[in-house]
């Protein structure tokens, strides 16, 4: 019966690399934003201390991490034509959007986190962000 003897500790190992993944990710993220606060005029994050600074940053990079992971692949296959019409430069506008709506989400939860309008801050900080998130993932996921 050797193919149904469990083994340990292989149980865990999917798990933990998701996790894994899942905090880098989101460290990532929350360090791109916070970058972004101090790189792209119209992105503010009004703190008191660091402790508050690094929780703000954590929960505005779990909102945006889920405004996107539920609101993108609706609009990419509802908006699949003006994607293929502007040849991907639709993007440029949705993650802006998306980016406003993570700043309007944070502020009626009550974080001190703001944008100030479409454009130049949530356009310029969308593209800011995935850019440094996607280098910091890159650079932090060694196995």
């Amino acid at each position: 019966m050797r193919g149904f003897r469990r083994q340990s500790g292989h149980d865990t190992m999917p798990a933990m690399g998701f996790l894994k993944g899942l905090l880098i990710r989101i460290g990532a993220t929350a360090v791109a934003f916070w970058l972004a606060t101090l790189v792209i005029p119209g992105i503010s994050l009004d703190t008191g201390s660091v402790s508050e600074t690094v929780l703000t940053l954590i929960f505005v990079a779990i909102i945006f991490g889920v405004v996107n992971g539920v609101l993108q692949p609706i609009i990419k296959t509802v908006g699949c034509g003006f994607y293929l019409l502007t040849l991907g430069l639709i993007a440029l506008v949705v993650n802006g959007l998306l980016f406003l709506l993570t700043g309007w989400i944070a502020d009626q939860v009550g974080l001190p986190f703001d944008v100030d309008g479409f454009w130049p801050a949530a356009v310029l900080g969308a593209l800011f962000v995935g850019v440094v998130t996607w280098i910091l993932g890159a650079a932090l996921d060694r196995d």
